[in-house]
């Protein structure tokens, strides 16, 4: 091929395209240009096609569409395939970045001789949201992993990917499980399993939307409950112990005592469809086990 750049992002889309804009937006804005964009267009129709084709970039786009497929963790093996980076990143379609994004985190991956780099979401002002942690930065280990990382803040050497197979289809958003999250955790787990290094550093992150500026509090209830049966079945396919399992429910338990005690109705069902979901996770991984 003609372009065969150091980097390649990966978008697995469903809708009108219309969240693309602040996303390639922020990507023009880059200060590292070595870059392309691979566009998995999984809807049923050719109706995002115009939209995506109309915002202005200055980067080499390719979308392939893939009509009848579901799935988030489908449209990233997909993608990644047909990509040609040497280092891959899977951004959400509603996500967007700081224009030293791509510079920063390249940096650190060579520094670190790192095969995959995390980093957390934030907002504008660098505050992190959608989830807790780490402060500082650290190699990744099993315990570590729920704490380090985020799909769409993820750098990835090829070869992790042509190792380990990329992700797994039966986990993440769009799923045919019940697993709907926690597919970048399973990656990473498979990835570490295989001797590969995976640095997490906070000074990476990308920005996102909250929930609560995206979804009504039953959607938000709902989204929590698959979340966290996709949490659940993590741990128990990656056979955390009993005290690991223990800990992330009791998580989720005492969020919704703290928020039960402030009267917070809300924020209450939202920690208690966590706590199902993560024990319906858990069960769920052991009847499905062979016998």
């Amino acid at each position: 091929m003609s372009f065969a750049p150091a980097v390649s992002l990966i978008v697995s889309t469903l809708g009108d395209g219309a969240d693309l804009a602040r996303l390639f937006d922020s990507l023009d804005a880059q200060t590292f240009r070595d870059f392309d964009v691979v566009i998995v267009d999984q809807n049923a129709h050719d109706g995002a096609a115009a939209a995506i084709a109309a915002i202005p970039r200055s980067f080499p786009v390719n979308r392939i569409p893939t009509p009848g497929m579901r799935g988030l963790s489908i449209g990233r093996n997909v993608g990644w395939r047909a990509a040609h980076g040497r280092i891959l990143l899977f951004p959400d379609d509603n996500c967007w970045y700081p224009k030293d994004f791509l510079e920063r985190g390249v940096a650190i991956m060579a520094a670190r001789d790192a095969a995959i780099l995390t980093g957390r979401s934030a907002d504008e002002d660098g505050k992190t949201i959608l989830g807790a942690f780490d402060d500082d930065a650290v190699l990744i280990s099993r315990a570590s992993v729920w704490t380090t990382s985020i799909e769409w803040v993820t750098f990835v050497r090829r070869d992790v990917l042509e190792a380990i197979g990329g992700y797994d289809a039966a986990i993440g958003v769009g799923a045919a499980t019940p697993w709907q999250a926690c597919e970048g955790q399973d990656f990473l787990l498979r990835a570490m399993a295989a001797g590969f290094a995976c640095w997490y550093d906070p000074a990476v992150y990308g920005h996102d939307v909250t929930w609560a500026e995206r979804t009504t509090p039953g959607q938000m209830r709902r989204k929590a409950r698959a979340y966290g049966r996709g949490m659940g079945y993590v741990l128990a396919l990656h056979r955390f112990g009993l005290a690991q399992k223990a800990r992330w429910v009791g998580r989720s338990a005492l969020g919704a005592l703290v928020y039960a005690a402030r009267l917070d109705r809300e924020k209450v069902g939202y920690y208690l469809q966590t706590m199902l979901g993560r024990i319906e996770g858990i069960r769920g991984y052991a009847k499905s086990k062979p016998h």
